[in-house]
């Protein structure tokens, strides 16, 4: 019997990518106003570490560990009918960061994700830490729990960070391949507005915008891809043209 591939990434990856990409999110405290913070970065260990205003009460909240949930939402990099990619909800409790750690910390989460909030930490911001106990991701598919071991031992997709480049750069210049993809869809969707969604080293997703409804149409690789020259040859493979030069790299 031959090895199956796996078609898509786990829950818990798809829940760490989706942080990683979300630009907004809102942390929620019991009988207190939502805060938005500056920053999020959800680290290995199983804590995310927050950056939030200093004069903010997530601050003072924060010593008392405080239950709490981080809410961020993963939009799409493309101007569509609707743009909300997934919901993630974070939960935990919150935790205080002393004084003489903070500028630690932030060389720390700089380390594995340069954020410029982290330059006024110690002035107009504050790290926190969530230490998390669960999260739970909403989509188009329905929803999904990940407990915390799992969300630990899961990594981003290693191209969360030029996915959104890479689908403007495929919708805006190469629409004959999106048209070339589109011939994987039933034949009831190929009359849609078709965009491409999304993508991850193990498939493509396309949005259909129909009249009155939306579809989301996963493509699998044959077999996962693990660099942009691997990526830009099973796009072409699943569009029928693997012979062709390949796509320059936005």
């Amino acid at each position: 019997m031959g090895h199956t591939t796996a078609a898509t990434p786990t829950a818990a990856e798809r829940v760490r990518s989706a942080c990683a990409r979300a630009g907004a999110a809102t942390l929620a405290l019991p009988g207190a106003e939502p805060v938005p913070t500056v920053l999020h970065h959800v680290r290995a260990c199983g804590d995310a570490v927050l950056a939030v205003p200093a004069e903010s009460g997530a601050a003072a909240a924060a010593a008392a560990w405080t239950p709490a949930m981080l809410e961020l939402t993963d939009r799409a990099p493309l101007r569509l009918r609707e743009p909300v990619r997934a919901l993630i909800w974070l939960r935990g409790r919150l935790r205080a960061v002393p004084d003489f750690a903070q500028r630690a910390l932030a060389a720390e989460v700089a380390a594995e994700y340069p954020h410029p909030a982290l330059l006024d930490v110690g002035h107009t911001t504050v790290l926190l830490r969530l230490v998390l106990d669960s999260a739970v991701m909403a989509d188009a598919a329905g929803a999904v729990s990940v407990p915390q071991a799992e969300l630990r031992t899961a990594a981003p997709d290693p191209f969360w960070e030029l996915e959104s480049a890479w689908l403007q750069h495929i919708d805006s210049d190469h629409a004959e391949m999106v048209t070339a993809l589109a011939r994987h869809l039933p034949v009831r969707l190929r009359g849609g507005r078709i965009r491409p969604l999304a993508v991850d080293r193990y498939g493509i997703t396309l949005r259909v915008e129909g009249p009155e409804s939306d579809h989301d149409v996963r493509l699998p690789f044959a077999t996962p891809v693990e660099d942009v020259q691997s990526l830009s040859r099973a796009v072409r493979i699943l569009a029928g043209c693997p012979f062709l030069n390949r796509m320059r790299r936005p």
